[in-house]
């Protein structure tokens, strides 16, 4: 199998793992209360950006690589507290 398509299904196996974590809680707390939009937008957006620097980093650096792994953590928070509380007023 092809490395990417190898990563690419890291991805989403990650991001699969990642989302049980709201599903879960949702059965012991009442304070998460997630529909089926913010799943598939939390969704969309874990996937989203883990495929960009799987799809990225063998073109760049391996020391640059941190770098982007960094930016995009950032950007991905950022959007993801806009969405969720909206930090940023525009």
């Amino acid at each position: 199998m092809n490395t990417a398509k190898r990563k690419l299904k890291t991805v989403a196996a990650i991001t699969g793992l990642v989302l049980l974590i709201p599903f879960v809680a949702m059965y012991f707390t009442p304070e998460v209360n997630w529909g089926v939009m913010d799943f598939i937008v939390a969704g969309v957006l874990l996937s989203g950006f883990g495929s960009v620097f799987v799809l990225i980093s063998p073109k760049v650096q391996p020391k640059r690589r941190p770098v982007i792994a960094a930016t995009l953590t950032i950007v991905l928070i950022c959007v993801w507290l806009e969405l969720a509380v909206g930090l940023f007023i525009f």
